[in-house]
């Protein structure tokens, strides 16, 4: 005999299904499953009995999927400053995103990637506008905004500018 009536049973049955089938597509956070869950219209407290059950099975893990989110996006070239951005932006906590960043950034990393990206919009300035512009204050300015855009710190940014710029000063 059943102690939840079968109309809740069949409910819960469909949303771990959901559930599941999202949770195959990639990782999610709690708050990411919850909202996605919510928009398919199942009752809240059956989402949040899945919840827990898919957090107590380990399906569902915010310091996991953090950390998966911070090394697809550190391979984009993504500066700390964007993938704290998209990690709030899933619901994740600070204190989770500030270790899932301090655990799979490697500074070294971080400015081999700002200097790819520096290089690479330099390239494209230089088609456009002449390599004389590049040592403009506009040059400059339109760099420092690029790497600012992709997520990285001030000081980063015109670190790697000033040391892009030399290397094509010097081979000039």
């Amino acid at each position: 005999m059943a102690l939840v009536p079968s109309d809740e049973n069949d409910e819960a049955e469909r949303c771990l299904a959901s559930a599941l089938r999202i949770l195959a597509y990639r990782f999610n956070s709690v708050v990411e499953l919850r909202r996605k869950l919510a928009a398919k219209e199942f009752d809240p407290a059956v989402i949040e009995g899945i919840i827990e059950r898919l957090t107590a099975e380990r399906w569902l893990d915010d310091e996991r999927f953090a950390g998966a989110l911070v090394r697809t996006r550190a391979l984009k070239r993504l500066g700390p400053q964007r993938i704290r951005r998209d990690l709030r932006a899933a619901g994740v906590d600070d204190d989770i995103a500030a270790r899932a960043l301090r655990q799979n950034i490697d500074p070294e990393a971080e400015k081999s990637a700002a200097i790819a990206l520096c290089e690479k919009k330099m390239r494209i300035i230089a088609r456009r506008h002449g390599a004389a512009y590049l040592r403009t204050d506009e040059g400059r300015k339109k760099l420092a905004a690029y790497l600012l855009n992709h997520g990285y710190e001030a000081g980063r940014a015109f670190e790697v500018i000033n040391l892009c710029t030399k290397r094509v000063a010097s081979s000039e």
